[in-house]
């Protein structure tokens, strides 16, 4: 079938099937556009969380499904491809976590939300970039802190806070890990215009932060989520922005601010895993009601409680 023809398909079918789709800002610009909602891991849980529809197919990965599944047990949740997997989340395991933990007895565990269910269910907290900050505040100021898997986010968020009380896992997303190596500066020199947005999973936001307070050579630069991003994006009476996070978010920033200029900070910042969705597994998933990611009763019980915690925080 063509792109036109599966479009088709896909919007018949899920109001035959009363289903809603939700996509990540790195999903291929056909799927973003297709979607019912477009939004970062946080908005994505708390959409989940409240919509009425009976399926839902997720445009992301992996762990975001098992989120999904957690939040609303009783509705079907679909991902259109089993192979959209995290490098993140596969840095720490729940075995790894329980043996963190009995390091460090009365810690209290703050885990970034790309972590699998079983992770989850190991922890006290989870968290978003989007609210990192203020879940680390909400913690009493002499209570250690176990923080990963991300250890980008987990210096960038000390550094913000204060905290030497935290220990930081050492995992990375290997997408934001390679924009760790750019030298923002030159590219502001390149773009002298452009506002520069970093995401914290990037090793250059904490860089950046370090050479602000020091050297002063990353004005300009603002961390935030992707979410942070895109309504820093609308509301910035700036004309070009240089975007240092998946290149997929640039499409979504051109198509909601007509005129202005997005470049990305290192073109090659593409995650495999959120590209592996496309229209024509949408539609199969629609279609065949195939690869539903169902998290055990069990598990999901200890999960729900950090994830609870991080939609009420921030």
């Amino acid at each position: 079938m063509t792109n036109e023809e599966l479009i088709l398909r896909i919007n018949d079918l899920r109001k035959q099937k009363n289903a809603i789709i939700l996509a990540h800002n790195y999903q291929i610009p056909e799927v973003q556009d297709i979607a019912d909602y477009i939004g970062d891991s946080l908005g994505l849980a708390r959409k989940a969380a409240q919509t009425n529809a009976e399926t839902i197919v997720f445009c992301g990965v992996h762990f975001m499904a098992e989120t999904t599944s957690v939040i609303s047990p009783n509705k079907r949740v679909l991902i259109p491809d089993l192979e959209a997997g995290c490098s993140l989340a596969d840095t720490i395991t729940a075995e790894q976590l329980r043996t963190w933990k009995g390091e460090h007895p009365g810690a209290v565990v703050v885990m970034y939300v790309n972590t699998t269910a079983e992770v989850k269910a190991e922890t006290d907290y989870c968290c978003t970039s989007s609210n990192a900050m203020d879940v680390i505040n909400s913690i009493p100021d002499d209570k250690e802190i176990l923080f990963g898997p991300d250890k980008f986010l987990g210096s960038y968020i000390q550094l913000m806070t204060g905290r030497d009380n935290m220990r930081i896992w050492d995992g990375a997303c290997h997408v934001h890990e390679k924009i760790g190596d750019l030298n923002l500066g030159e590219k502001q020199r390149e773009y002298p215009e452009a506002e520069i947005l970093i995401h914290p999973e990037c090793g250059c936001s904490t860089s950046c932060m370090l050479n602000s307070a020091f050297y002063h050579d990353c004005k300009d630069a603002h961390i935030y989520s992707t979410g942070g991003m895109i309504d820093f994006v609308k509301e910035s009476e700036a004309e070009e922005f240089v975007v240092a996070t998946e290149t997929g978010i640039l499409h979504r920033m051109k198509k909601e601010n007509q005129g202005k200029n997005f470049i990305p900070a290192n073109e090659e910042s593409v995650c495999e895993f959120m590209k592996r969705i496309n229209l024509q597994n949408v539609y199969e998933a629609l279609e065949y009601d195939q690869f539903e990611v169902k998290v055990p009763e069990e598990l999901a019980e200890k999960a729900i409680k950090p994830i609870e915690r991080m939609l009420a925080i921030g």
